[in-house]
């Protein structure tokens, strides 16, 4: 087993919405997207020391996907987890307004059996994944810098 990445949630949004958002209470002004239930936004205001009352307020809805799309599309705020907003962080369809962010004890691993794990086909194949998480790390680490200086310039 190899672990991939690891992950953390944090609030995105589409670029128009972000500009109102300078500290973590800012986000009572907008519509926060839920996955399922409240839990992850009360986990979240709990970490950006807010009180939680004010997490339920907002849609929720049942797929991560949904959840992304309904950011991009400007319609509220979201919690995201590190692999599944990367592309639209990367592409500039989803911004990370706030540097908030809580550590996931879930990641991904790649594995496989022992008896194969060496065939060249897949160390070339578990190599390039491991390239590839990479370098959309590298290009988020870049992207969070940007944010934190950003937030550094407005306070």
């Amino acid at each position: 087993m190899t672990r991939l990445c690891t992950e953390h949630l944090f609030a995105v949004c589409s670029p128009n919405l972000a500009s109102g958002l300078k500290r973590p209470s800012d986000v009572l002004k907008l519509p926060l997207l839920h996955l399922d239930d409240h839990g992850a936004w009360s986990a979240w205001f709990e970490a950006a020391g807010i009180s939680g009352e004010h997490a339920t307020h907002g849609p929720i809805l049942n797929r991560a996907s949904m959840l992304i799309d309904a950011a991009v599309d400007g319609q509220g705020l979201a919690l995201a987890r590190t692999t599944l907003a990367a592309w639209d962080l990367i592409h500039k369809r989803l911004v990370r307004p706030l540097p908030v962010a809580l550590p996931l004890s879930k990641s991904y691993w790649i594995v496989c059996p022992k008896a194969t794990e060496a065939l060249p086909k897949l160390t070339a194949f578990r190599d390039w994944l491991l390239a590839q998480a990479s370098d959309d790390l590298h290009r988020l680490d870049v992207l969070r810098s940007r944010d934190v200086r950003r937030h550094e310039k407005a306070d």
